[in-house]
């Protein structure tokens, strides 16, 4: 049974940082796209970042850019997201995915990813 489990998400002030963990099993994601996607509370699933290892490309949404950083560690089917200069509109459930099928092209949308995790609450307020 494939899963993806998050961790690492908190309460933070503006301004400071966080990295959230996505750890999979189950099976190898290392030739799929991996993201993170996020829900604020009244808002729509949107793409935050995304990547893929064997073309070796990553996607970031444009509220992101110079702030968040994704990664992954193949040996630990795991990646990660790098969070910065947080602001509190970076508040949202933040949600792991990946997609079914390996490929050359990174996936951004979400009707791309078939597994998902439970999501992690990131609160950034003072």
């Amino acid at each position: 049974q494939v899963q993806l489990v998050e961790s690492g998400g908190g309460l933070v002030q503006p301004g400071g940082s966080l990295r959230l963990s996505c750890a999979a099993s189950g099976r190898t994601f290392s030739r799929n796209s991996m993201a993170w996607f996020r829900q604020a509370p009244g808002k729509e699933r949107e793409s935050v970042a995304a990547i893929n290892w064997i073309v070796d490309k990553t996607y970031y949404a444009d509220s992101v850019k110079g702030r968040f950083t994704i990664s992954r560690d193949n040996a630990k089917n795991t990646v990660y997201l790098q969070m910065n200069s947080l602001k509190p509109e970076d508040t949202a459930v933040y949600y792991c995915a990946a997609t079914l099928t390996d490929s050359l092209i990174l996936r951004t949308t979400i009707g791309a990813y078939n597994y998902w995790g439970q999501g992690t609450q990131v609160t950034v307020s003072s």
